[in-house]
């Protein structure tokens, strides 16, 4: 995880990390309570909720991994109960699983857009999805890969896997969710392995709820800066941490991009942020953008499971904030 040209995660905290994740292995994780990860066709309008049309995730896999590992993805179809019909189902998504040496460490991959080498590394394993009624609600397995095909990344305290979804075609929103298993035709978690991304493209619940994302805070970070994308009003995002009870970020309306900035005080440094995504209406398949940067501009990644666990505010400390 960088944070600056320099600084990176210690690679005791990424151990710990990579230990308390223990048997959480579907992503979106359980504590982020968001339903569906959602790629639209690149025909879509940006107004529908989806950027760039491309999403990216990554594994890290412990060094002690001796089984083969699978990647497993729920609904990789277009088509069906969960997916979002523009006019006719007609879209078509590429998912693609990268290893090897630069999966993780060129810069591109994890930049916010899919430009220049965002798929480096090797490519290990792809497959396009149209309308396959047999994979809507089911599951489509990718591997056996063995755990040292991802690239060594001691920055992440194993092996490195990344999986790019991209709408290559139609105007169509699909929606879909990753395991991470020891078994192709079973979910049998990875212990000790997680996943993250750098941009959260998802859906909101249908139904006033509350969303969690969790961007770690290394000891360099003074600030960060949240940008969230075709909210829609649909309610507030509030900052939750040891420091903050509540800090309201601003909030974008259709199709636009919103920003703020947030300073971090000590308390906050070495465990993570609570982004609540606080739906307070009844507004149906509202897909948000998500990212968070530090101080010099680097996005930061978010973890299915936060480090340290979920984050509460501790009143003692005697830090103020104005919200914005």
């Amino acid at each position: 995880m960088i944070f600056n040209s320099t600084k990176k995660i210690p690679p005791l905290i990424l151990l710990l990390l990579l230990a308390v994740t223990g048997m959480a292995q579907q992503f979106p994780g359980k504590d982020e309570n968001i339903p569906f990860l959602i790629t639209f066709g690149k025909n879509a309008p940006t107004s529908w909720g989806d950027d760039d049309y491309t999403q990216i995730f990554f594994f890290a896999i412990p060094k002690d991994q001796r089984k083969p590992i699978y990647i497993r993805v729920f609904d990789p179809d277009v088509g069906g109960e969960n997916d979002e019909l523009k006019t006719v189902f007609d879209s078509r998504t590429r998912f693609s699983v990268y290893g090897g040496k630069g999966a993780i460490s060129n810069e591109d991959a994890t930049f916010h857009q899919p430009v220049g080498e965002y798929d480096s590394g090797t490519l290990l394993d792809s497959k396009v999805f149209g309308v396959e009624p047999k994979y809507d609600n089911n599951w489509y397995t990718f591997g056996p890969f063995n755990p040292n095909e991802g690239e060594n990344s001691p920055e992440y305290g194993g092996f490195v896997f990344k999986m790019i979804c991209e709408g290559i075609s139609g105007d169509d929103g699909n929606t879909y969710l990753y395991f991470l298993s020891e078994d192709p035709e079973r979910n049998v978690p990875v212990e000790g392995a997680n996943a993250f991304t750098f941009e959260y493209t998802f859906r909101l619940p249908n139904k006033p709820s509350v969303c969690h994302i969790y961007p770690y805070i290394d000891n360099e970070v003074i600030s960060v800066q949240q940008h969230n994308f075709d909210w829609d009003g649909d309610g507030l995002i509030r900052i939750v941490s040891v420091a903050k009870q509540g800090e309201k970020v601003l909030m974008s309306g259709e199709d636009n991009w919103s920003e703020s900035i947030h300073p971090i005080v000590e308390e906050e440094k070495g465990g993570s942020l609570d982004f609540q995504l606080m739906k307070m209406n009844n507004i149906r398949n509202n897909n948000v953008v998500f990212r968070v940067t530090n101080q010099y501009g680097k996005a930061m990644p978010f973890f299915s499971v936060p480090i340290g666990g979920v984050p509460k505010y501790k009143y003692q400390i005697g830090v103020k904030y104005k919200t914005q």
